[in-house]
């Protein structure tokens, strides 16, 4: 097979025009969002510039310890978009720390079960194999921790009166929540479930697709995508799982009071 395309500035640029268009359009629209969409595109283009040469350097000096500080900022960085995307987030270090801890637990773990076990690279912690796969589960488990977190905090807020009613009649903190946390967790666990519903019958994943692009046979881009899409739900499923669990308990105090002064806004 033939090697992959060069894509060129100028191939790049005509394919920014549709994110312009779209500007136009949405700024003639008066939608609120154009200048939103026009910013995030140029952070998206710097951004990727920039973990370009980064990952370049990083492959070809395959040093744990540059692995492990990228690792940390990927994670830092995941765990800051977890709280902002947030309407009300818990205040001070716990907004910021129950995400984080959260994928520190699940997506580290599932990333260094499948570089020992699965995949087996050497040295384990190869570059080339570690930040990509730990950047695609870091990208999903937050999306998840996001979305489960927001409809946590969210009906919290407006449940408050069923919720202290149910306290009041003696049910414990965890009954008093359980039916807004399961469907908190149900909520997480929406965007994987459905990506694995149409994976290969709607769309083509992002790995797969890329791997074919690089020349890879079909049939090895599947298996690797299947292997994502798998640790994916994993560490989505038991991240959703630990960061609703903290966050509920953090919403109550030692004698089972609901503390709404523990949520910003």
């Amino acid at each position: 097979m033939s090697g992959i395309i060069q894509l060129s500035p100028f191939e790049l640029s005509l394919a920014a025009l549709l994110v312009i268009a779209l500007a136009v359009v949405c700024r003639r629209l008066r939608l609120g969002v154009g200048g939103k969409l026009l910013w995030n595109a140029t952070r998206t283009v710097i951004q990727l510039s920039l973990i370009g040469f980064v990952l370049k350097a990083l492959f070809a000096s395959s040093s744990p310890f540059w692995v492990a500080l990228m690792a940390l900022v990927m994670l830092l960085g995941a765990g800051r978009e977890v709280r902002a995307r947030q309407k009300n987030p818990l205040r001070g270090g716990w907004g910021f720390g129950v995400g984080l801890s959260s994928m520190f637990v699940s997506s580290f773990a599932v990333v260094v079960l499948a570089l020992t076990v699965v995949v087996g690279p050497e040295p384990w912690y190869a570059p080339r194999y570690a930040i990509p796969l730990l950047g695609m589960l870091l990208g999903n488990t937050m999306n998840g921790l996001s979305l489960s977190l927001n409809h946590l905090t969210q009906n919290v807020r407006q449940n408050r009166a069923a919720i202290e009613t149910r306290l009041a009649l003696g049910q414990t903190q965890s009954e008093a929540i359980d039916d807004i946390r399961r469907e908190s967790v149900r909520t997480g666990l929406i965007p994987i479930i459905n990506s694995m519903a149409a994976a290969g019958l709607v769309s083509l994943p992002g790995m797969m697709t890329g791997q074919i692009l690089a020349g890879n046979q079909p049939l090895d881009a599947v298996k690797y995508q299947i292997l994502i899409m798998f640790l994916i739900a994993g560490g989505t499923g038991f991240g959703t799982l630990a960061a609703v669990w903290m966050t509920s308990h953090r919403l109550f105090d030692d004698r089972h009071r609901l503390r709404m002064d523990r949520l910003k806004g």
